[in-house]
C-alpha cells in the first residue's frame, strides 16, 4: 500500500481525494493544520499533497521544510493562479504543482508517475557518485568552486541539479524561471544551456534530449 501525507484545509476535497485514491490501494491521510501535519512522522510516508493556502503557516513554508528534511516527492495541490507561487514552489525542491479544480484521476497518474522516477532514482543512488554541484542559498558550486549566474542560469541550473540524471522537458525548465524572456522562451533557454555550459566548463555535464529537454549527468 501506498501512504500519502496531504495538508490541505478544506476536508470535504480531501475526503473525496482520499476515496478515488483507495481504489488504488492508497492511503491518503489528511492534516488540515500543517504544523500537525508535520509532526506526523513525514518520513513514513511515501508521497505529500500540500496546499498552499494554510492556516498558520504558508504551503510554500511547510514544502521547504518536508524538502529540506525528507527524501519524499512533493506535490503542490492549490487554487493560488499566481505564476510566482508555482516558480517558487519548484525552485524549493516540488516535484510537481497541479491547480486546482482537477481530475482526481489526473492526480493519481502524477503520483504514479512520481513515485515510479523516486524508486528508479533510490535504486540507483548507491552506485552513483557523489554529487559535483551543492546549492547553498542562492549560490550553486561547481567542484567547491562558486559559479558566477545571473538570476535565470541559476533557475535553470538548480533545477537540473536537483533532479540530476533525470530529463527535465522545456516546459519544465520554462516554468521553474520567472526572469527567463516570455516572448522568445524557446531561444532564451538554450542561450541561456549554452552559458551554464560555458561557466562549467564542461559542456557534456548538460545533455540536451531531443524533442524533449535537457539533463544534468
Amino acid at each position: 500500500m501506498i501512504h500519502i501525507l496531504m495538508i490541505e484545509d478544506d476536508p470535504e476535497f480531501a475526503e473525496l481525494l482520499s476515496e478515488y485514491l483507495a481504489q488504488y490501494d492508497i492511503k491518503v491521510t489528511n492534516y488540515e493544520d500543517p504544523y500537525l501535519g508535520l509532526s506526523a512522522g513525514v518520513k513514513k510516508f511515501d508521497l505529500a499533497i500540500l496546499d498552499l493556502t494554510l492556516p498558520g503557516m504558508d504551503g510554500l513554508d511547510v514544502c521547504e521544510e518536508i524538502v529540506r528534511k525528507y527524501d519524499i516527492p512533493v506535490i503542490i495541490s492549490s487554487a493560488r493562479s499566481d505564476i510566482n507561487d508555482k516558480v517558487k514552489a519548484l525552485a524549493l525542491g516540488a516535484d510537481d504543482y497541479l491547480p486546482k479544480p482537477y481530475d482526481p484521476k489526473e492526480m493519481y497518474a502524477r503520483i504514479t508517475s512520481l513515485l515510479r522516477r523516486y524508486s528508479k532514482t533510490k535504486k540507483n543512488s548507491d552506485t552513483l557518485p557523489k554529487s559535483d554541484f551543492e546549492i547553498k542559498g542562492d549560490t550553486i558550486y561547481f567542484q567547491g568552486q562558486a559559479l558566477s549566474l545571473t538570476p535565470a542560469e541559476f533557475e535553470v541550473l538548480s533545477l537540473l541539479v536537483k533532479h540530476q540524471g533525470i530529463t527535465q522537458s522545456r516546459e519544465q525548465i520554462i516554468n521553474a524561471s520567472a526572469t527567463m524572456s516570455i516572448d522568445s522562451q524557446g531561444k532564451s533557454l538554450d542561450v541561456i544551456i549554452s552559458k551554464i555550459r560555458s561557466k562549467l566548463g564542461d559542456p557534456k555535464r548538460i545533455q540536451a534530449v531531443r524533442g524533449v529537454g535537457y539533463k544534468l549527468v
